[in-house]
């Protein structure tokens, strides 16, 4: 593989094993503060808090004059993704660490389905293997027939195909205006979006459990921005496969923090479907298109 004199691997490999960490520090944190407060309500406080982080953005969205198509996009991108949001704190308390971040893994191959369907990309035979392995890599971790799947699974599932429809929604958004319009639009409407959720099943937090979804919000911005240092320093074919140590460290702290079993299934499909994901961004970096498969950890919360 050629890569850019600019390139600097080795800087951007770092930078997506602190974004690894960060994402699985988000993920502990959740799994951590447990089904008390529903998941609707935790997800609705953890971008409530985070809205401090918009600050260093105000100036440039409020310099940012939007029509009322991008607005449309903002809220429909908004709405998707409070569902996404919703549906991974729930299986965050219900199924193993290991298995929700597998899963998650599906992601952008719903993304490059997606386009294919709405965006005119050429799915090419080499991608639709990708993409079969990908799937064939989701039923190796759910082995529906040979244990019960349960319904963690199935809003795991649902939120990596609406994390993937969000993302193809800012793919109409990110070439209009500003990035980090775009992401403080995201995390606005989201907030809006999940509040009338979090009214309806209302229970009052404590003052740990708000200091322990500020965290959530601290680590999520935190896995955001040092992903946006990996990209910077080198090309996403390079920087994608090392997200399959989320993986590893997920596995390893659910067995050591949380007393989840070891399941070697789970490990085997999930790098199943991150190789797929690996060899569609490689492709799409090879032939130098403008990437449609985002990173994998660029649909989460």
């Amino acid at each position: 593989m050629s890569i850019a004199p600019t390139s600097r691997p080795l800087v951007g490999i770092m930078w997506m094993l602190v974004t690894g960490l960060c994402f699985v520090a988000v993920t502990a944190i959740v799994k951590f503060l447990g089904p008390r407060i529903p998941p609707a309500e935790q997800a609705f406080l953890r971008y409530l808090l985070g809205l401090v982080f918009l600050l260093p953005m105000l100036p440039s969205m409020l310099n940012t004059r939007l029509n009322g198509r991008l607005m449309a996009l903002f809220a429909i991108r908004g709405i998707f993704h409070a569902m996404g949001v919703m549906m991974w704190f729930y299986a965050m308390t219900r199924i193993p660490l290991a298995e929700v971040t597998a899963i998650n893994y599906l992601a952008p191959v719903y993304v490059t389905l997606g386009a294919a369907m709405f965006l005119g990309e050429r799915l090419a035979m080499r991608r639709i293997a990708a993409v079969v392995a990908a799937l064939i890599g989701a039923a190796v971790i759910l082995r529906p027939g040979f244990r019960e799947v349960q319904p963690g699974h199935l809003a795991m599932l649902l939120a990596a195909v609406v994390f993937g429809g969000s993302y193809l929604l800012a793919k109409f958004t990110v070439d209009r205006v500003n990035a980090a319009v775009v992401v403080g639009m995201l995390s606005i409407w989201v907030t809006i979006a999940l509040a009338p959720f979090a009214y309806a099943v209302w229970v009052t937090p404590t003052l740990t459990e708000l200091g322990i979804l500020f965290g959530v919000a601290c680590f999520a911005t935190a896995g955001h921005y040092t992903m946006t240092l990996a990209f910077a320093a080198a090309p996403v074919a390079v920087t994608q496969p090392v997200t399959f140590l989320q993986l590893v460290w997920a596995t390893a702290l659910g067995a050591l923090v949380f007393s989840e079993p070891v399941d070697i299934w789970v490990v085997l499909g999930g790098g199943l479907i991150l190789g797929a994901v690996s060899f569609i961004t490689w492709r799409e970096y090879m032939l130098k298109h403008q990437p449609i498969t985002p990173p994998t950890p660029a649909t989460k919360v």
